[in-house]
C-alpha cells in the first residue's frame, strides 16, 4: 500500500478520454492487465467527496509502472474511473487542496458544494441505452463499461461523508453472507490503524440495512425513489436512476459491489446508541451548523475565512470538542484494504 500512496498522481493528460463533463471538462479512464478477474473502480461521485480520487490517482501511476509479468496484471483487469465528476472537483477547490494530508474544518464548512438528491452522479446512470436524460458523465461511464467483454467481478465505488465514528463500509445485498473474510480483514485493519468502526441503523432506509457495526448493505434507487415517495416529494423521486452498482450488476454475473464511506472529520460518541436518532449525531450535527452559520456571516474567499477570527475560533473550539480530521492518508489506506479484501472475497 505505502508504494501505491508513493507513486504521484498521473499528469490529467494522460488517460483515455471518455467523454465530457456537462460544463466540457475531460473525463478520464484507465485499462491496465489482461487477468480473468474484471475489476472496476470508480470514485468522486460526490463533489464533496475527494479522498477516493486521491487513492486512484496513486493507484493508477502505481499500476502504469508494473512490468506486464506482475500478478497485479496478470491475474486482474483494472478499469478505473478516478473521477467521474469534474465539475464537483472544481466548484470544491477552496477546500480540497490537492496534497493536503487532513482537511481544514471552517475551510470545508465554509466552501462545501454538494449535489442535490435526484441530481448526484452515483444515482444517475442510464436506465437503458436509450436514455439521453442522464447526466453526459454517467453516460460516459456507461458506454466505456459496456466495451467490456464480459460482466465485472468485482466492482468498488469510493465515497466518503463528513462525520462519523469512523470507518464505514457498504456491501452488495446479495452477497451480504458471503462476505465474512471482507468484514473481519476491514474490521482488523481499522483497529489496527486506531479507529473504530462507524454504526448507524436505518432499518432499510434508502437501502441502508444494518448487518454488523461497521457494515451495512449498499444504497439502492429502488429504496431512494420510495424513501422520497414517502416524503411526498415525488417530483425528486423521479429522477433517481440506477447507481454505478446496480449498472454493474445489469451487466451480468454475479459482481460483489462495495462503497466505502470515509469520514472527513472524526466526531466521537456517534453510534454509541444506534438509535434512531442517535442523539451523538444529531448533537454534531446541530453543532456543525451552528459553526457553519457563523463562518457565512463573515462570507468571502478562502483565505479570507482562513484569516478570519471565526475560522480560528471554530477550529479551537472543534479540537476543544473532541472532534478531529482523520488523515487522508489513512483514509485511503483502509480504502484500499476493503478493495484488496473484496478482490480476496471474489477469489
Amino acid at each position: 500500500m505505502e508504494a501505491i500512496l508513493e507513486s504521484p498522481p498521473p499528469d490529467p493528460a494522460e488517460g483515455e478520454e471518455i467523454g465530457r463533463s456537462r460544463e466540457d471538462r475531460p473525463i478520464r479512464a484507465y485499462r491496465f492487465g489482461r487477468g480473468p478477474l474484471r475489476v472496476s473502480l470508480l470514485a468522486g461521485c460526490h463533489a464533496d467527496e475527494p479522498v477516493g480520487p486521491r487513492l486512484l490517482r496513486h493507484l493508477v501511476a502505481y499500476l502504469a509502472d508494473l512490468p506486464p509479468e506482475d500478478p497485479m496484471l496478470l491475474l486482474h483487469e483494472w478499469w478505473i474511473v478516478p473521477h467521474l465528476n469534474p465539475d464537483g472537483e472544481a466548484r470544491n477547490r477552496a477546500w480540497q487542496r490537492e496534497h493536503a494530508p487532513a482537511y481544514e474544518l471552517a475551510l470545508y464548512l465554509a466552501s462545501v458544494v454538494r449535489e442535490l438528491p435526484g441530481d448526484d452522479i452515483e444515482f444517475g446512470f442510464p436506465r437503458d441505452e436509450a436514455d439521453e436524460g442522464a447526466r453526459p458523465e454517467n453516460r460516459a461511464a456507461y458506454r466505456w463499461w459496456k466495451e467490456a467483454a464480459g460482466p465485472f467481478a468485482i466492482h468498488v465505488s469510493l465515497h466518503g461523508m463528513a462525520i462519523g465514528a469512523g470507518p464505514w463500509f457498504l456491501i452488495e445485498p446479495a452477497w451480504r453472507e458471503r462476505c465474512g473474510h471482507l468484514m473481519e480483514t476491514c474490521s482488523e485493519r481499522t483497529r489496527a490503524l486506531g479507529y473504530a468502526l462507524h454504526d448507524v441503523q436505518r432499518r432499510g432506509e434508502k437501502g441502508f440495512f444494518r448487518i454488523a457495526r461497521g457494515f451495512c448493505t449498499r444504497p439502492d434507487s429502488r429504496y431512494m425513489r420510495e424513501h422520497f415517495l414517502s416524503l411526498g416529494d415525488a417530483e425528486t423521486a423521479a429522477r433517481f436512476r440506477p447507481s454505478s452498482m446496480e449498472t454493474i450488476r445489469a451487466e451480468g454475473g454475479d459482481p460483489l459491489t462495495l462503497v466505502s464511506e470515509m469520514p472527513l472529520f472524526i466526531t466521537p460518541g456517534v453510534g454509541e446508541e444506534v438509535g434512531p436518532p442517535d442523539p451523538a449525531a444529531l448533537a454534531w450535527r446541530e453543532r456543525l451548523e451552528g459553526w457553519r452559520r457563523r463562518l457565512l456571516e463573515a462570507a468571502g474567499t478562502a483565505q479570507e475565512i482562513e484569516a478570519a477570527g471565526a475560522a480560528r475560533e471554530i477550529e479551537a473550539e472543534a479540537r476543544e470538542a473532541g472532534l478531529r480530521p482523520m488523515p487522508v492518508a489513512d483514509q485511503m489506506r483502509l480504502q484500499w484494504a476493503m478493495i484488496v479484501a473484496g478482490l480476496e472475497q471474489v477469489e
